[in-house]
């Protein structure tokens, strides 16, 4: 039967499982696979047949994260992570032993947070015709009807400029003003309406200042923008 793996820590780590379930229906039973020439360990169980990203394992694999995250550091790993069987994840522990080592210090008393943000686009394109005159005079020859679509998609083209040139500089600021309090941060492509998407790793005795400075910042920034921040999360984006 093949291993279904939830995260990898150090051989130290307490690895008390008991009132834990993993996945599967009925909840398969956890245990530990140890790489003691590695100083590592994992925690698995038996993967269920036909396993899917159903609400109730997903729930189940995040339950299993935090309850080793509360004891000690873990390398979590994303849901669905499978092995053919536990002597291939003691091969795999041993096989990238310092790799595994060196995340798990990088790590050490940290949480995740991830920050997305978007803004008004209405307010930001009335904000970009304030402010380029150039922008300001394609729209008024548009408007009184002097030129064609030419002058619309030049319009177009500059707006779209500007408006790439504002989310940068507010991402930047953003981040920026954040970065201080975090050990390292990760970005990602920023889709739909979002011009940010970070995530930010957090010593724990800094989460509440994280927290109180992204509020802050959200004030500032002031209604037309929208935060939104998840955490403490188990580390994914930095393993």
């Amino acid at each position: 039967m093949s291993v279904y793996v939830y995260a990898i820590m150090a051989g130290t780590h307490p690895l008390r499982l008991d009132g834990v379930a993993g996945v599967g229906d009925p909840p398969r039973p956890l245990r530990v696979v140890e790489a003691p020439a590695s100083e590592l360990a994992a925690v698995v169980s038996d993967a269920p047949d036909g396993l899917r990203a159903k609400r109730r394992d997903v729930l189940a694999h995040e339950a299993v994260l935090e309850d080793l995250m509360g004891q000690s550091t873990v390398l979590p790993l994303r849901f669905g992570a499978v092995a053919p069987d536990d002597d291939t994840v003691r091969d795999t522990l041993e096989e990238r032993a310092d790799a595994y080592q060196e995340r798990l210090r990088a790590l050490e008393g940290c949480a995740e947070f991830h920050l997305k943000v978007s803004c008004d686009e209405d307010a930001l394109l009335r904000e970009v015709l304030r402010q380029s005159a150039d922008a300001r005079r394609l729209n008024d020859d548009i408007r009184a009807g002097r030129g064609g679509q030419e002058l619309k998609l030049a319009l177009g083209e500059l707006v779209a400029q500007e408006v790439r040139v504002r989310h940068e500089s507010f991402a930047s600021g953003i981040t920026e003003a954040l970065r201080p309090l975090a050990r390292e941060t990760k970005p990602s492509e920023a889709v739909g309406d979002d011009f940010l998407n970070v995530s930010f790793l957090v010593e724990k005795p800094r989460q509440q200042e994280f927290v109180a400075r992204e509020t802050t910042l959200s004030e500032e920034y002031g209604e037309e923008f929208t935060f939104r921040i998840h955490g403490p999360l188990p580390p994914y984006s930095f393993v």
